[in-house]
């Protein structure tokens, strides 16, 4: 039986490469596959496999001092939802740009939001109310599938947009607020909340775990609404038999909560489309000039 183990930890490490060959090693003998990023500032990994080797994984990654206390979490999948064994080292796990800005020590991010378990999250809205404003920390095209009860969703395609976001005054009326940052495992939340902080917002908390664990134990009978995107061969994580459809196709606006793949293959991007539209190869194109590349590069190797 396989599984996919979702993780990461903010720790020093002073020399990244040696770690490289080492988690390199250890998953290739393991049979592993996945994405681990590793810098000075901790690590970021996504891997699958058989049961039993994750389990060895998880028992020789915490022989290092500064990966302990790390906590892995279990989702479904397998090794066969990656392409190859990736690892990598970067200025930082996150690209936020804010490499010089972040700050860890063995405690993890230093000045970061308060940890708040799910039924905390929940206790925080029953006893504030409307005051507690959810604030998205992922890239926007992720909330189009689903995000919390009324967040605030802002615009970013990518990790490095946020720092422009907070500091163009769109959100300087909730800076007195509660506010409750959200991601998909925490890893996000853990450096986004220390940027709103240095910013001044003054009240500022990350869901323990992020929406994996507040899935986990809500289901879809809590603040989350929708499927969850995940960046490996699912696209999607649903919490539960009654999922709510929140997204809208780009074509029809007929509900759909399916991504795919941009037909052109230089394209990155996703188009979100129903099962109907789908059927249509013209519209499996992110844009227009997508659709152009991709009809001018068969030409040419006709």
């Amino acid at each position: 039986m396989q599984k996919i183990l979702l993780y990461y930890k903010f720790t020093p490490i002073t020399d990244p490469v040696a770690m490289k060959l080492w988690q390199k090693t250890l998953c290739e003998s393991l049979n592993l596959r996945g994405r681990i990023l590793l810098s000075p500032h901790g690590l970021n990994g996504t891997v699958g496999g058989d049961i039993e080797d994750l389990k060895k994984y998880i028992k020789a990654t915490k022989e290092f001092p500064g990966f302990k206390g790390t906590v892995f979490k279990w989702s479904d999948g397998g090794r066969e939802d990656f392409p190859r064994m990736s690892v990598k080292v970067k200025d930082e796990i996150v690209a936020f740009d804010a490499a010089d800005e972040l700050k860890v020590d063995e405690n993890g991010v230093v000045g970061g939001g308060v940890h708040l378990k799910p039924a905390q999250v929940n206790k925080l809205v029953q006893e504030r109310g409307d005051d507690v404003v959810f604030f998205d920390g992922r890239n926007a095209f992720e909330a189009k599938i689903g995000k919390f009860k009324n967040a605030v969703v802002p615009d970013t395609r990518t990790s490095r947009d946020f720092i422009k976001e907070l500091e163009s005054g769109k959100y300087d009326d909730i800076k007195d607020k509660p506010i409750v940052t959200y991601c998909t495992g925490g890893i996000r939340c853990e450096i986004l909340s220390s940027l709103m902080k240095n910013r001044g917002f003054n009240e500022v908390y990350q869901i323990d775990g992020g929406i994996v664990k507040y899935g986990e134990t809500f289901g879809d009978d809590g603040l989350w609404e929708g499927s969850l995107h995940v960046f490996d061969d699912r696209m999607k994580v649903d919490f539960s038999d009654h999922t709510a459809v929140v997204g809208r196709c780009t074509h029809c606006e007929g509900p759909t909560n399916n991504y795919e793949n941009c037909a052109w293959a230089n394209c990155n991007d996703l188009v979100l489309i129903c099962l109907n539209c789908k059927q249509n190869e013209d519209l499996l194109y992110h844009t227009d000039a997508c659709r152009k590349h991709a009809k001018l590069g068969a030409t040419a190797n006709a």
